[in-house]
């Protein structure tokens, strides 16, 4: 299976389970794995064939833009869940990343597999 990636994506969204995190908006930075078979889009060179990061990107961030979580595990699963669904991704590997979360460290999050490769 190929993969095809997102690295580094950063969006905004609603996401913590302290009072003062509900008021406010806080970066998450994602990286996907995304398993596709880019045989077909590469054979005739079109983009329709093709799992297009860029749609996705924009899916990703509309979805960060409307979501309001307490946890990153919930953000996690239910954006896996639509992107499977949505782009009829077979498998993923979806890592989120809070920066600041815990002073001490660059980030922490959850990294989540869903699907069959």
């Amino acid at each position: 299976m190929d993969r095809v990636f997102i690295e580094g994506l950063e969006v905004d969204t609603v996401i913590g389970v302290y009072d003062w995190e509900r008021g406010i908006r806080q970066c998450l930075r994602l990286d996907l794995t995304l398993g596709w078979d880019n045989r077909p889009a590469a054979a005739d060179d079109d983009i329709a064939k093709a799992l297009d990061y860029a749609v996705l990107s924009e899916r990703v961030m509309a979805f960060a833009r409307d979501a309001h979580f307490q946890l990153v595990e919930t953000f996690a699963e239910r954006l896996a869940a639509l992107l499977m669904a949505e782009f009829g991704i077979q498998w993923l590997r979806l890592k989120v990343t809070k920066p600041g979360a815990v002073a001490a460290a660059i980030g922490v999050g959850v990294e989540i597999e869903r699907g069959c490769r």
